[in-house]
């Protein structure tokens, strides 16, 4: 190498530390995670059907058809049977001759906010239990740990029908059921997390330093537990999606009137023969959400764990 070569690569070599150091741990993340072609794909997917959720009233008002609107004249055939697709109804008409299109956007509006809700009530309850279990250990460990056991020992379906029956079938219900039963395992996690991170040396550091210890678990142990619980929570919402489906299909989550991907696929059992669209499309709808929820997780955890960088 010559040494106007060696001088001229020296130059750069300042250049090049600075970049390294100016990355930090979510921008490196966020770099391996837009490398992920799954994941970006299946982000793209989610940002459409939240697109197409809230763009259900301009779609209802282009078609003409609202959500709750019958159009036994023209949905029906004339053996009372559901339309298929065609100009009129896009998807298709439900057994009552309502737009299988509209109702399945605005179905789309329960699930999706029905798993945001859910599953952040469920992180931000998980969080606070499972820190609290895991810093503070001993009979508050105990006891919380018990109360974590309960609750995942209870019947999910059993419970709901219970409360359904006092309380009647409606949205906020069915976000604190599913809440309630999501939030142990975000507890777990989070707990064992904190039991990790208690005993390393910035925690001590803290405490020889006179903090206390809900500062301690806020400002130290908080920070740290973000990669987890954002991982957990991405996961967390197709599962709620698909309790909330569950319990709408078995006449159990919302008011049976509403728009609901669950209410439409339990509809279709006894039209799916003559009209497939009525159960393919939801189902569509219903497994392209959950899946692009999943993999999204999955390429969260994989760009927020360095050790999995070169997985892909």
């Amino acid at each position: 190498m010559s040494l106007t070569e060696a001088s001229a690569e020296a130059e750069h070599i300042p250049e090049q530390a600075e970049a390294v150091r100016g990355k930090g741990p979510w921008q490196l993340a966020w770099e391996r995670l837009t490398r992920d072609r799954a994941a970006m794909v299946s982000l793209g997917v989610i940002i459409v059907i939240v697109l197409l959720a809230l763009l259900a009233p301009v779609f209802a008002a282009i078609t003409g058809h609202g959500p709750q609107d019958a159009f036994p004249a023209t949905g029906l055939t004339p053996e009372g049977l559901p339309v298929g697709p065609g100009s009129g109804f896009w998807l298709g008409a439900d057994s009552l001759g309502r737009d299988l299109f509209i109702r399945i956007l605005y179905g789309a509006r329960i699930s999706l906010l029905v798993g945001l809700l859910s599953t952040l009530l469920a992180t931000l309850f998980g969080v606070v239990v499972g820190m609290v279990a895991g810093f503070y250990g001993g009979w508050v460990d105990g006891v919380l740990a018990r109360v974590l056991d309960v609750v995942l020992s209870f019947p999910y379906l059993l419970v709901a029908i219970v409360l359904v029956a006092v309380l009647g079938a409606s949205v906020p219900l069915m976000i604190l059921v599913i809440a309630f039963f999501s939030f142990a395992a975000m507890a777990r996690v989070v707990r064992g997390q904190t039991i990790t991170y208690k005993e390393r040396e910035f925690i001590e550091a803290a405490r020889s330093m006179g903090a206390s210890k809900p500062r301690t678990m806020f400002v130290d142990v908080v920070p740290n537990l973000i990669a987890p619980v954002t991982v957990l929570a991405t996961l967390l919402i197709p599962t709620s999606i698909v309790f909330e489906a569950t319990l709408s299909f078995l006449g159990l989550g919302v008011d049976p009137r509403t728009p609901s991907w669950g209410a439409i696929l339990s509809d279709s059992v006894d039209y799916y023969r003559v009209a497939p669209g009525l159960l393919i499309f939801p189902a569509v709808m219903l497994l392209l959400t959950t899946l692009a929820f999943n993999l999204l997780g999955d390429g969260i955890r994989d760009a927020l764990d360095p050790r999995g960088e070169g997985g892909r």
